[in-house]
């Protein structure tokens, strides 16, 4: 897999805020079928092909039918993919840091628009 010179390699999250987080598991798992998504073991929403999508609880944005959803790009390394965006004159409002087993940080696109990013700790 050919990647950027930022080492973005794909989607990885799609977060989608939830009122009732059962209604929700009943939705994405029973009426589409899709397998469920774990980090650890925690089973955080479900695979869209290699995409999760999310499941957000208690989340800044409730649902809505406009769109809200929080875009997560996977990297080679989010401390390395943080440093050369900080070198193209990139905002960063979210440096990386560890959460759990994965190094997360997010930057803000042209328009304003919050992108994330993360990659796994590596231990």
């Amino acid at each position: 897999m050919q990647t950027s010179p930022l080492g973005f390699l794909r989607i990885k999250v799609i977060a989608l805020p939830t009122l009732d987080i059962e209604r929700a598991h009943t939705f994405y798992r029973d009426t589409l079928s899709l397998a469920p998504a774990f980090e650890g073991d925690t089973h955080v929403g479900y695979f869209l092909g290699q995409t999760i999508l999310m499941l957000k609880t208690n989340w800044y944005a409730p649902p809505t039918d406009k769109l809200n959803p929080r875009i997560t790009i996977a990297t080679e390394h989010a401390p390395d993919t943080e440093k050369a965006l900080r070198e193209r004159g990139v905002s960063i409002p979210d440096p990386v840091q560890p959460y759990d087993d994965f190094y997360v940080g997010s930057f803000l696109d042209s328009e304003g628009n919050k992108l994330w990013f993360c990659s796994p700790v590596k231990k």
